[in-house]
């Protein structure tokens, strides 16, 4: 599975409708409703600051929660819909949904990258540049991997690695369609080795993995 999954911890709200909810923002929590499941929908209360930061740290749309509600089993769930206040932008509700082991969702996975140590290329001189320290990846909930692993081992000196160059987890796929860059072997400034058109679409690589990022 990948790596640690994250508790979310929720108490069940008492009552329903705008009056219940109302009464929940007064008290510093955000209201929510987890659906899904053979199981009726829950309605939670989240502790505002918890999930404001969780808001702030990014992602939240596509990070895999173990949501714990005391006099209920824990369950897996992943965010679908957080409600801002239009003026405020502060989260005002949110949803979430039960997972089945079958269940298909985005994840970002880590990238590990191993032979470093044993790569011709870098026993030239070159140096591993890692372009993306995750992917995005379409996964079943039942079978998350813990990392995805490049091999460069046998790299060298100017050897680039996409993600075709992967091998993924039955039934996982990158949400970007197109062969992107992972990870290079570089020579370090003033080696030589790479061209500068080289050079530019390593760089314009880079930048694009961080703005979709």
């Amino acid at each position: 599975m990948a790596g640690e999954i994250p508790d979310l911890i929720a108490t069940e709200r008492t009552g329903t409708g705008k009056g219940a909810a109302r009464q929940a923002r007064r008290d510093g929590l955000v209201p929510g409703i987890v659906y899904g499941g053979e199981s009726d929908p829950l309605p939670i209360n989240i502790p505002f600051n918890v999930l404001f930061k969780r808001l702030k740290a990014g992602r939240f749309l596509s990070t895999l929660f173990n949501l714990k509600v005391e006099g209920h089993d824990d369950v897996r769930v992943i965010c679908r819909g957080v409600q801002r206040d239009v003026v405020k932008d502060l989260p005002t509700h949110v949803d979430f949904m039960r997972l089945h082991r079958s269940s298909r969702i985005n994840l970002f996975i880590p990238v590990e990258i191993i032979g470093e140590e044993v790569s011709p290329g870098v026993k030239k001189g070159g140096v591993v540049t890692h372009v993306r320290t995750e992917v995005e990846l379409v996964v079943t909930a039942g079978d998350i991997p813990d990392h995805i692993t490049i091999d460069v081992s046998e790299g060298e000196m100017g050897d680039v690695y996409h993600i075709s160059d992967v091998k993924l987890p039955e039934g996982a796929r990158p949400v970007i369609e197109r062969d992107f860059v992972i990870a290079n072997i570089a020579a370090p400034a003033g080696l030589g080795g790479a061209s500068d058109d080289e050079d530019e679409a390593d760089a314009a690589e880079t930048e694009e993995a961080a703005a979709e990022e």
